[in-house]
């Protein structure tokens, strides 16, 4: 199932709901969504993943164990080290607000590595304060990035000034303008 930012915070926020509205109750829908999400304590601990976090992470998470994170090692998308510490589910928690335009790389324990755009939400008990958190991933190591967007759209910007013809050069105008877009959906 492919997921776009508003579909992957909406459901992040209902989970969230259902966490604080149900404490007991909310691993039945939980399990039912189709991309890793995981929960933590007020402190960071792990305290219950879905069966998509597996795959994703290539490890069985360790639920009263792992911190901050379900995966094995973290980078940034620029391939620097991120301690599990200053991930972005841990600034949800530090900072007790939600985490959103971050992606991140995370390397499995059998050294294959995907990018994941994560939506680190804190969650909150009856009284108002800070219970703990729950996190979505959404797998887009197979996405294209904007850069790629941004060459094609340089690439048919090129071939529109090149061209004699002015059906095909407006054509590639209007596929460079889509390109473009594509590359700021991207950066969003």
């Amino acid at each position: 199932m492919a997921f776009n930012d508003q579909t992957a915070a909406h459901l992040v926020d209902a989970a969230a709901r259902a966490i604080e509205t149900s404490p007991d109750g909310f691993h039945a829908i939980l399990d039912d969504i189709p991309a890793p999400i995981y929960v933590t304590d007020a402190g960071g601990t792990v305290t219950y993943f879905n069966e998509a976090c597996v795959g994703a992470a290539g490890r069985t998470p360790r639920a009263g164990v792992d911190q901050w994170c379900v995966t094995w090692k973290l980078y940034t998308i620029d391939g620097e080290p991120m301690p599990h510490d200053r991930c972005p589910m841990a600034v949800a928690i530090k900072e007790g607000r939600e985490v959103r335009g971050v992606e991140i790389v995370a390397e499995r324990p059998d050294g294959s590595r995907g990018r994941f755009v994560p939506y680190p939400t804190p969650t909150f008990d009856r009284d108002g304060a800070l219970s703990g958190a729950v996190n979505l991933l959404i797998d887009v190591t197979e996405q294209p990035k904007p850069a790629f967007f941004q060459a094609q759209a340089e690439r048919c910007r090129e071939l529109a000034s090149a061209v004699d013809d002015p059906h095909t050069a407006e054509m590639l105008a209007l596929m460079a303008a889509k390109y473009y877009e594509q590359s700021r959906q991207g950066d969003e």
